[in-house]
């Protein structure tokens, strides 16, 4: 097994740091044993960041961010919901003047939540990427502070620290579920394990329907690819040129298992009717591969992580 590098070294002291700093701000959410039957001596447990304070665990790395971000200036980002939700939230603390840009595919409960906490809206593009885009022109144009919703140190240090609170709640770990978007979540969760519990095994879950960051680490480089509906819309849109989450991505991730939409769809009715819980497809799809192979993880303990709940009502009910 070789020696992370300085950058995953790096961002998990950056996280130890972060997790200090904003541990006031978040909630530490629980580990929840599942329901599931499981062979004997095999154990899956949820990291339910579908109960953080906004839904999902992106108010880690918004509180991160906006916590050391001076507030003279505005500060703009993009977001397929969850981001933005978790930036109007932490900016109410923090008192910045934020801007948001949504696509024009944003589930509409989170547009309304994120304007209900007094945020700018503006509506750019036909999906994330492109809404990402457009914040950057206008953060060079009008001079506002840019942020990442996954290309930042800082807000890749404060995913992290679902990282930290795993170590310390669970005394072993061999699996650890994650889906991938922008890959800010499986770069910080995947620098802490790799630093400080080497032996546990990193599976990136990627959407086929939206697959940028896969197709990327398999390419070795940033690559366009095509987009598509998902259930899974929280990880929707590619990756930003020179993006540091690729090598990260590339570095930390030992596995990465492609899910379809019917695969998604199976996991969130698993969740919703065995474990009780409501939550987005983006969360759901980090479950599917245990549900497909579920004798490949006997005798192990697995951990899925539940990233939000911040679901389209009406595409859970057709769902379900």
């Amino acid at each position: 097994m070789s020696k992370p590098s300085e950058l995953i070294l790096r961002s998990a002291a950056a996280s130890v740091t972060t997790h200090k700093r904003i541990a006031p701000l978040i909630n530490k959410t629980p580990i929840i044993p599942s329901r599931l039957t499981q062979p004997e001596g095999t154990q899956l447990v949820y990291k339910t960041e579908n109960f953080q304070f906004t839904g999902s665990f992106k108010l880690r790395g918004a509180t991160a961010k906006l916590t050391t971000t001076p507030t003279e200036r505005p500060v703009i980002t993009a977001s397929s919901g969850n981001h933005g939700i978790a930036c109007s939230f932490a900016a109410q603390k923090t008192g910045h003047k934020l801007t948001v840009v949504l696509p024009e595919n944003v589930v509409t409960q989170k547009r309304e939540t994120i304007e209900s906490y007094g945020t700018r809206v503006i509506i750019a593009g036909a999906d994330s990427s492109l809404a990402e885009v457009h914040a950057r022109k206008l953060a060079t144009q009008e001079g506002y502070t840019y942020i990442s919703p996954y290309n930042d140190l800082g807000v890749i240090a404060g995913q992290g620290t679902i990282g930290l609170e795993l170590l310390d709640q669970l005394p072993r770990l061999d699996n650890i579920f994650i889906s991938m978007g922008g890959g800010g979540l499986i770069s910080g969760i995947g620098a802490v394990l790799k630093a400080f519990s080497p032996h546990t095994q990193v599976i990136g879950v990627s959407a086929l329907n939206t697959a940028a960051l896969a197709a990327s680490i398999n390419a070795g480089k940033i690559v366009e690819t095509d987009h598509f509906d998902t259930l899974a819309d929280g990880v929707a849109g590619g990756v930003d040129e020179g993006s540091v989450t690729l090598p990260m991505a590339t570095e930390v991730i030992d596995e990465i298992i492609h899910c379809d939409e019917a695969q998604i769809a199976e996991a969130l009715k698993a969740l919703a009717w065995q474990d009780n819980m409501l939550v987005e497809g983006a969360a759901a799809l980090a479950l599917a591969p245990y549900l497909n192979a579920p004798e490949k993880y006997k005798n192990q303990t697995s951990a899925v992580l539940l990233c939000g709940a911040n679901f389209d009502q009406d595409q859970i009910k057709n769902t379900l």
